[in-house]
């Protein structure tokens, strides 16, 4: 699958998001704790520009009337209409079974990786020192 470098992990810092266009769509690259995590920037719902929503917890309620925060950072609420999706796999906390926004695999690679590739040519001395987010698509 082609991979394509879309940040430095820097430019996203944990608990946050950044909308990058790859291939024509436009993916959010979320830091969760500093895992990596990239969903389609449309609702399911009704294709809202999902990515563009509140990062928040999940509200837990064990018995009316008392209610709880628990996994804060890890959901991202629809700016239309407040639907929220778990940021780690994509499902949708009103309806888990069946709806679901698409995922993309996000991986951080060294630099140095990048620049060496599955291919051979010629090349010249480079120095990588940061570190880089890839999507593979």
């Amino acid at each position: 699958m082609p991979r394509h470098v879309v940040a430095k992990v820097e430019e996203i810092p944990a608990g946050t998001c950044k909308i990058v266009t790859v291939r024509g769509r436009e993916i959010g690259i979320f830091n969760v704790n500093e895992t990596f995590y990239g969903l389609i920037n449309r609702c399911p719902h009704q294709g809202a520009p999902l990515c563009e929503g509140a990062i928040v917890s999940r509200l837990v309620s064990h018995l009316p009337g008392e209610y709880g925060l628990s996994r804060p950072g890890e959901m991202i609420r629809c700016p239309w209409h407040c639907w929220e999706f778990d940021i780690t796999t994509g499902k949708s906390l009103c309806d888990p079974n069946s709806m679901q926004a698409r995922m993309f695999n996000v991986a951080v690679e060294p630099g140095q990786d990048l620049v060496e590739g599955p291919f051979v040519a010629e090349s010249v001395d480079v120095s990588v020192e940061d570190r880089y987010v890839v999507v593979t698509m």
